[in-house]
């Protein structure tokens, strides 16, 4: 089958999209489509889906993980905060339990 057909557009702008189209992309009388326009003037049709949800569930599987990304940038900016202020930090001193001197002793 071609992608392709050449269409006459009515006097109403309408356009009939030959059934042999329609057929392979699921267009039926009632279904909504989306019409979108780029920057050169060409016209794309894309069938909205029946139910959006389902349609988009997995579209982003396989990509980066957003979680493992975030956690990894959280510790990088923790590490060049510890850097930054250790300067100004005095290292821990551990004191030695003192002895009480008591009076007259």
């Amino acid at each position: 089958m071609n992608r392709a057909a050449v269409v006459k557009m009515s006097a109403k702008g309408q356009v009939v999209i030959p059934s042999q189209i329609r057929k392979k992309v699921g267009l039926r009388p009632g279904k909504e489509v989306l019409v979108f326009v780029d920057l050169e003037g060409r016209l794309t049709l894309e069938p909205v889906p029946d139910d959006p949800i389902e349609a988009a569930c997995g579209m982003l599987a396989g990509g980066p993980s957003l979680i493992e990304g975030l956690l990894r940038e959280k510790k990088e900016e923790r590490e060049r905060e510890e850097k930054k202020f250790a300067r100004f930090l005095r290292p821990a001193r551990v004191s030695e339990p003192r002895k009480r001197l008591r009076k007259g002793s």
